[in-house]
């Protein structure tokens, strides 16, 4: 278990609140992520809460740490991607179900399964998928549609503090929109390795020249997610 010292009481709690209890944990994570996930679940902390981390990864006592050291700690800090602290894993897969639900009406009107709603303090304020075909336009992807959709619900353009659970990681088209529209978290089923835009072909979401504070999770439901769209192209072919 993480205990005091060297971390403060505070500091410890909180990470035992993001599921980090134990020496292993805090390694799988990594003392630059952890530091971030501390800050983004409101604690202020100073530099000094990141040596301490690190320290207890490689066993050296935080005033012995080596300036050069440091300055690997602070440069991985400058261009890690954004991270949040995402809601518990049955909430998320709540969601999620409910992006299915539009996935599989999507396949009802032959269009490729992809679903998408976001949510706003816990309630849905966007449910759409993708209506490319029935639209004639390329760019009607269930993440546009959920944007258009939720943007006309709050009056607002910007979806400050907005998640959007999609069954399909995000193009590069989508997820231009979705930094654009500055949507807090983006939750994904399956991954898309053909054009997959939040780390399968490239992660947009990490590219500090694009201001991002979006952060991604993927993976949830995922062979739920990848199942309707297995259905979908089998049946296609079957003509």
């Amino acid at each position: 278990m993480l205990t005091t010292p060297p971390l403060a009481p505070k500091t410890v709690a909180a990470l035992h609140r993001l599921g980090i209890r134990t020496l292993e944990e805090l390694r799988q994570t990594g003392a630059v992520q952890t530091f971030l996930l501390l800050k983004a679940s409101g604690l202020t902390l100073t530099k000094s809460t990141l040596w301490q981390l690190e320290s207890l990864l490689d066993g050296t006592p935080p005033q012995e740490m080596s300036q050069a050291h440091k300055a690997r700690l602070l440069a991985e800090l400058k261009n890690h991607p954004p991270v949040a602290a995402f809601p518990p894993q049955g909430e998320m897969a709540h969601f999620m179900g409910l992006a299915l639900e539009q996935a599989k009406l999507s396949a009802l009107m032959g269009e490729i399964p992809v679903g998408a709603v976001i949510v706003s303090d816990g309630k849905i304020i966007a449910s759409a998928h993708n209506t490319c075909i029935a639209d004639c336009n390329v760019s009607r992807h269930a993440e546009i549609n959920a944007l258009a959709q939720a943007g006309s619900k709050i009056q607002n353009y910007r979806l400050d503090g907005c998640d959007i659970y999609i069954t399909l990681e995000p193009c590069a088209m989508c997820a231009s929109a979705l930094i654009q529209a500055r949507v807090k978290r983006v939750i994904y089923g399956a991954g898309e390795p053909k054009t997959g835009a939040a780390g399968s072909i490239v992660n947009l979401f990490a590219d500090k020249r694009l201001n991002t504070h979006t952060a991604i999770r993927g993976g949830i439901l995922q062979e739920e997610c990848r199942a309707v769209l297995s259905r979908f192209f089998q049946n296609k072919r079957k003509g």
